[in-house]
């Protein structure tokens, strides 16, 4: 017997002791499986919380009000998983209301005897512990190989008694099964290493689709690693979407983190909804295990990023705002190591500025996002996509803030089929799609795209940017994104519209990531918007990239293109720094997770009083170091306007 119910001190405790106690009967005491009980007390807040914490590890029955769990069993044992793993990753997929109840202490009630469990239930159960327990239980199911090499759980349903099985990855924050070891200044070393590509102008050295991605383990109900689920939509007249979500406790509480991927096709849209899921479980909490060092900026200054070099908020926010406070350099924090690519040296870094859900009091100097994190089938590529994305929203911010007219890319003038089909569907949804070449001081091509409501109704302007060394594909990543959001848009300002028309009157109400966009969904916007409408010149994308594709070296080296980026922000006076985020289950699959930082440029945030932009140098300089305009940016001429990035 696992425990006896005198112990338990939960409401599912009498429960468990009869579940008990009938295993115990028909296997004997020594042989029968250690029961537990799940959802009547924290398990995320460690075993000394738990009061069933030192039997969970070893124990293959786990009751719920509403099913019963049996396992982990099978898999090859090259991944092995505990209870515990289970019970951290079952918690993590319960409702915003039960984990509240859960992790937070807040008053909740508990039917008692609850779940009853007549004579065909406990029979049930004996049934499937005997199939699936014995040394002779069944292979482990899954639709693919790397599903059926994992650990699995069987689950009892107490209203229908119907059995689904699912694989179970290790939990990496598992005190029992994840991995050893601190965060080390030798760890952080990295090596960029010679990569070939497919050809010069290809960046993934790999079809999404040739990753061993374990999909029945990511999402699924009882041990989903992103979620219980995906949901697709049919009628989407874009693209394909694939989409998953998940609450993610951060120190805003419970946050609900959407993945997704938007291509031609639902298949390889849930393939890059899926990298997208592993990029964010990998960004929103630090899952590599052991502890990290805190201290004092200034104790630390000599081998520390400055956290100043990545922008502040303004003195009212911090004045107003209760979630922040100034940074203060003689306070510890929590730092993390990474690597330089311009010093070739380990920098350690705030580790709020890379883990962007979770933090301390201590640290709460500013909320970061996922920008710049990236995911790839090795660090080169991961590092790459991240700079990529930096200087995508760097770039956007640079022009929306500066008032910097841009030049318009003539889209008659595109033959790629891809793009062409992308701009009709747009005109088929009512909107004209515009492009534009969004480089400031740096080189590498960055487009942003306008979707603009010919008829001029709600949903009228919808942006979205993309970079790449190659000028077509940062097109159609710009392009992609647009076409992703006008189906939806129209809808969701109707929705909002009294809320809008508010935050359209006074920019202090925009507090959340889709205020940005939405907002840009109001006619009444227009006005904001009108500098895109007015471009320096229209030219056609060979006329306007010739110079780049003629002087940038084209190898079949993923790591020239990296040093590529890198030299270039280097020029431009920044420095570079990776810090690897990758988890367990993503070496597993052959992937590779990265944060990259670079000091100076402009971050993106969200919510109007949370701009670290407008008070960043670069934002009065980079104009003029690209040519554009003679004089820095005048205080005056900054547009002191909510950006429109989804």
């Amino acid at each position: 017997m696992t425990t006896t119910p005198a112990l338990d001190g939960t409401p599912l405790a009498p429960a468990r002791h009869r579940l008990q106690a009938v295993l115990d009967t028909h296997f004997g005491p020594d042989a029968a499986p250690g029961v537990t009980a799940l959802g009547a007390r924290d398990v995320l807040a460690g075993p000394a919380e738990d009061v069933y914490g030192a039997a969970r590890p070893g124990a293959t029955v786990h009751l719920t009000t509403r099913d019963v769990l049996v396992g982990p069993w099978g898999g090859d044992g090259s991944a092995p998983a505990c209870g515990t793993c289970l019970a951290m990753r079952w918690q993590r997929l319960r409702s915003r209301s039960e984990r509240d109840a859960l992790e937070t202490g807040r008053p909740w009630s508990f039917a008692p005897q609850w779940p009853h469990l007549p004579s065909f239930v406990t029979d049930a159960v004996i049934a499937l512990c005997e199939g699936v327990l014995g040394s002779r239980g069944p292979s482990a199911p899954g639709p693919t190989a790397a599903d059926r090499a994992l650990p699995q759980v069987s689950r009892l349903d107490l209203s229908t008694l119907r059995v689904t099985t699912f694989p179970l990855y290790a939990d990496p924050l598992c005190p029992h099964c994840g991995p050893d070891g601190d965060d080390t200044r030798e760890g952080a070393e990295l090596v960029l290493r010679s990569r070939p590509k497919p050809d010069p102008d290809t960046y993934r050295l790999r079809p999404t689709s040739a990753f061993p991605l374990a999909p029945a383990a990511l999402a699924n109900p009882v041990t989903g690693v992103l979620g219980a689920g995906t949901w697709l939509n049919i009628t989407s007249p874009t693209t394909a979407p694939v989409a998953g979500s998940v609450f993610m406790r951060g120190y805003a509480g419970l946050t609900d983190v959407t993945w997704s991927g938007q291509a031609n096709a639902f298949g390889t849209s849930r393939d890059l909804a899926y990298l997208e899921g592993l990029e964010r479980y990998a960004g929103t909490h630090r899952r590599r295990g052991g502890a990290v060092l805190s201290a004092r900026y200034r104790d630390v200054a000599q081998d520390a990023l400055d956290p100043a070099e990545c922008g502040f908020y303004s003195p009212d926010t911090y004045r107003d705002d209760p979630l922040v406070d100034p940074f203060d350099p003689d306070r510890p924090i929590p730092w993390v190591w990474g690597h330089s690519l311009r010093d070739e040296r380990p920098v350690l870094v705030p580790a709020r500025l890379v883990h962007y859900s979770a933090g301390v009091t201590a640290d709460n100097f500013v909320f970061e996002c996922s920008n710049g994190c990236a995911i790839g089938s090795c660090l080169e590529e991961a590092v790459l996509g991240a700079m990529l994305e930096l200087i995508e929203r760097d770039a956007f911010l640079l022009a929306w803030y500066g008032g910097t007219p841009l030049t318009e890319l003539d889209l008659t003038t595109v033959a790629d089929r891809t793009t062409r089909a992308m701009i009709d569907r747009a005109a088929l949804l009512g909107y004209d799609v515009h492009a534009f070449d969004n480089r400031i001081d740096l080189a590498v091509p960055v487009v942003t795209a306008l979707a603009v409501r010919r008829d001029g109704g709600p949903g009228i302007f919808s942006f979205g940017a993309g970079a790449s060394l190659n000028a077509t594909t940062a097109l159609e990543g710009a392009l992609s994104e647009v076409l992703t959001y006008i189906p939806h848009l129209p809808g969701q300002v109707a929705e909002r519209l009294p809320e809008l028309d508010s935050m359209a009157r006074d920019f202090s109400k925009v507090l959340h990531l889709k205020d940005h966009a939405q907002l840009y969904g109001l006619p009444a916007m227009a006005t904001h918007v009108r500098p895109y409408l007015a471009p320096r010149s229209v030219l056609s994308m060979a006329e306007t990239y010739t110079s780049w594709d003629s002087a940038r070296p084209r190898t079949d080296d993923l790591a020239d293109d990296v040093r590529l980026c890198r030299d270039e922000l280097v020029r431009a006076g920044h420095d570079v720094i990776v810090v690897d985020q990758t988890t367990p289950e993503q070496e597993r699959m052959g992937l590779c997770t990265v944060c990259v930082l670079v000091p100076g440029l402009l971050p993106i945030d969200f919510g109007w009083s949370r701009q670290r932009a407008l008070t960043m140098p670069r934002l009065r300089t980079a104009a003029r170091r690209g040519g554009l305009r003679d004089t820095d940016l005048a205080e005056s001429e900054i547009r002191h306007v909510p950006h429109p990035f989804p």
